[in-house]
């Protein structure tokens, strides 16, 4: 069994220009609730605190099983990168209109969580409904292959 959580609005509400994989430091009654996929990052997003890659308002449920020891569903988790990797965004993040917002939530082959990000830039209005109208050709498209 995979675990895969995605963001989908993200797609929608920005223009994606870089991705990047990093790591979550997380507590173990965490870690379980994600192996349970009680898990949502609809509303997260990224900042940096003292050049600290922190994801806010990324929701964990509680563990069931978790007692006093459980942690809180909404805490700040730090995110695991290289050096490279936190300067290269910190340099892009600073040029307005760029923000960094988490695309998808997995557990790789070793059993390690993992967040995937991206640096992008928000869409505006005009680029929304041309998303919607690309969408609604290639649904019609696929609908008439299937015919044929």
């Amino acid at each position: 069994m995979t675990i895969n959580i995605k963001n989908r609005k993200a797609g929608f509400e920005y223009e994606l220009i870089n991705k990047f994989i990093a790591g979550i430091s997380l507590k173990g009654t965490e870690i379980k609730s994600i192996r349970n996929n009680k898990a949502n990052i609809s509303d997260a997003y990224c900042i940096f605190i003292d050049n600290i890659l922190i994801v806010k308002n990324l929701h964990i449920s509680e563990y069931t099983n978790g007692g006093y020891l459980n942690h809180e569903p909404k805490r700040d988790r730090t995110l695991l990168l290289n050096k490279q990797e936190i300067h290269k965004i910190l340099g892009k993040v600073k040029e307005k209109g760029n923000s960094i917002i988490p695309i998808r939530l997995f557990i790789n082959e070793k059993g390690k969580a993992k967040l995937e990000i991206a640096l992008a830039k928000g869409k505006k209005i005009y680029d929304k409904r041309e998303s919607i109208k690309k969408k609604d050709q290639q649904r019609e498209i696929d609908r008439n292959s299937k015919i044929l």
